[in-house]
């Protein structure tokens, strides 16, 4: 939406690309397995992160058009590998524009701050993860996150923590605590 009073302009754009075609089982079942292990809560998130990813390879395939001595490829390509290696997506050895094409859907789905709840151990459950996002329990350093999408960089991966107001972290207790607090002080006033 553009607001001329107000002088925001957005533009809204694709954020992902729906399949070819439709009912192909084997795509259908990557899909399904895919959406259990990350617990996503539809085949779009799939397809969103499918294509940021197609993308990235697009922009590398381009600059490997390019002369390797290219202004646009040299500076183009290290602001690209400089994102790659802040999003852990490529590691510090492989760091060049050919290991772009060679990254796979699970790759980002790693990097997903739902998935690093859960393998931090802050979560039971890859769902579980999810609900705490949504219910404002995590926290990326002192800013509290409440997309289950987000994507964790390296530098703040350590920092994932139970926000500071949240009965999970030092925050006061939540509604069913108190209720338990609140009935143990009855059943207390009760013996005496």
């Amino acid at each position: 939406p553009s607001f001329s009073f107000l002088t925001i302009t957005t533009t809204d754009r694709k954020t992902f690309k729906t399949p070819r075609r439709p009912y192909e089982k084997e795509r259908l079942d990557a899909e399904l397995k895919l959406v259990g292990e990350y617990g996503l809560r539809c085949k779009r998130e799939i397809w969103r992160v499918q294509y940021a990813l197609a993308k990235l390879r697009k922009a590398a395939r381009t600059l490997l058009t390019l002369d390797p001595k290219d202004p646009t490829r040299i500076f183009e390509g290290a602001a690209l590998l400089r994102r790659m290696s802040r999003y852990g997506l490529l590691a510090d050895d492989e760091l060049d524009l050919d290991s772009i094409l060679l990254l796979t859907t699970q790759k980002l789905l790693e990097r997903r701050l739902q998935t690093k709840v859960y393998k931090q151990g802050l979560a039971k459950s890859i769902h579980h993860a999810r609900v705490l996002i949504r219910q404002r329990h995590i926290r990326v350093g002192n800013q509290l996150v409440n997309v289950p999408s987000f994507n964790v960089r390296t530098s703040s991966e350590k920092h994932i923590d139970f926000s500071t107001n949240s009965p999970y972290g030092q925050g006061p207790p939540g509604r069913v605590a108190k209720k338990r607090a609140a009935s143990r002080a009855a059943a207390g006033d009760d013996e005496e």
